[in-house]
């Protein structure tokens, strides 16, 4: 079934009996030409290009619990392109463009709205990187605009602006930025596969991979052994666990993440705006709902909550800005697993296993990134070469010293 406003008008008028389930529910094969492990977001995806765009078959998404119930639909809903170094900004500005189309491409509405996100200047200094980091967007394709305050302050009247100790000087935007509907993303890509002829097998935990003379030809699941071709890697947070199945130990951790988001509001953000003298972001739903996150919760864990220091935390950054906000009732929060890699940027390649392949440490990145990472995984998986956005994300980045680390923060992953 393909969807549309006639079919919406004739199951209207049909009382809505006609409308198929999104996807099918089967049982696994014994055997398949490529298996991705990981029902989320980037799972999806790569299935979805791996059929549409490179003409794969016998394809199987395995997925431990149900789609939609992992970060792709526990994050702040955020899309831009708005880097600085050479070995991300091509590859994000790849992904806003498959964004641009992607409604159109899956025919599913993902509530694609481009609304613009902000990035705020409160030093002189600032400004400096600001302008830096807007000179590369131009320089790879992306948009980039420097606002002054009096444009900021018409845009977004609820800002403090005139905050003593967190002036605003200015900021940095990107018009083609925005938000998008993140459940409905899993959901579109979960449509798009299954109708291309991709097996979703929900409630199917890998517990093992089997080797033979030095190549994964398999998995052990949780509903049996499934043989495979190729394996592809794609689970986030959990990246470290999985892994470890086959010995491998990833130059990444895994760190709580939360989000909030408050009571419905009549509309006050008319984009995304983040703080540039702390770690703040926030967006408007389009149920009026504040969404906002900020820092990690700075330890180590597999927990899909997180603690009241860091509520307090981002609560502080919002307020700094945000003074108003102040008066709004939060109405829920939640956690996601974050795979924090070493340099803060992530990892799309080969392992040292024939026939096992990984995608993962997306750190803060990885929503923004569901298109590009699904596009390039099932590029690298396809043609057994990476993609030429992508050609950067290598493991052998850390023992060559070619680090991507877009905050000069060092090799501690918590900071990225």
């Amino acid at each position: 079934m393909r969807y549309s406003g006639l079919q919406v008008i004739k199951q209207a008028l049909t009382g809505h009996k006609g409308w198929k389930p999104a996807w099918r529910d089967p049982e696994p094969k014994p055997n398949y030409d490529i298996i991705i492990i990981g029902g989320g977001g980037h799972g999806l995806a790569t299935a979805y290009y791996l059929a549409k765009e490179f003409g794969q078959k016998r394809i199987a998404v395995l997925e431990k619990g149900w789609i939609g119930g992992g970060n792709v639909g526990r994050n702040t809903t955020i899309i831009r392109s708005n880097y600085l170094l050479d070995g991300n900004e091509p590859f994000y500005e790849f992904s806003l463009k498959l964004w641009e189309g992607l409604e159109q491409d899956f025919n599913y509405n993902a509530m694609i709205s481009q609304r613009g996100i902000l990035n705020l200047i409160h030093s002189d200094a600032q400004r400096d990187a600001f302008i830096r980091r807007g000179n590369a967007m131009l320089l790879n394709g992306a948009d980039a605009e420097m606002l002054t305050t009096e444009q900021i302050k018409a845009r977004y009247p609820y800002l403090n602006t005139e905050d003593a100790r967190f002036p605003i000087k200015g900021g940095l935007a990107q018009h083609r930025g925005g938000t998008v509907r993140h459940d409905a993303v899993a959901w579109g890509y979960a449509r798009g596969a299954d109708k291309l002829g991709v097996d979703i097998i929900q409630n199917c935990e890998v517990t093992g991979f089997r080797q033979e003379n030095g190549r994964c030809v398999g998995v052990e699941t949780s509903r049996g052994y499934i043989g495979a071709g190729k394996i592809g890697c794609a689970v986030a947070g959990s990246s470290s666990r999985l892994m470890s199945k086959v010995d491998m130990r990833l130059p990444m951790e895994s760190h709580v993440l939360q989000a909030f988001v408050s009571e419905g509001l009549k509309p006050v953000m008319p984009g995304v705006v983040t703080f540039g003298a702390g770690h703040f972001y926030c967006s408007q739903s389009d149920k009026g709902g504040l969404v906002f996150g900020g820092d990690l919760d700075g330890y180590n864990s597999y927990a899909q909550r997180g603690n009241l220091p860091v509520v307090e935390d981002v609560c502080e950054g919002g307020m700094a800005i945000f003074p108003a906000f102040g008066r709004a009732r939060l109405l829920r929060m939640w956690g996601g697993i974050m795979d924090m890699s070493m340099d803060g940027s992530p990892i799309i390649d080969r392992t040292p296993i024939d026939g096992l392949y990984f995608n993962g440490g997306w750190c803060y990145g990885g929503f923004k990134a569901t298109p590009a990472s699904g596009f390039c995984f099932a590029h690298l998986l396809a043609r057994d070469e990476p993609h030429p956005t992508a050609t950067a994300y290598r493991f052998n980045r850390f023992e060559t010293g070619h680090m991507i680390d877009e905050k000069g923060m060092g090799n501690q992953p918590n900071l990225h």
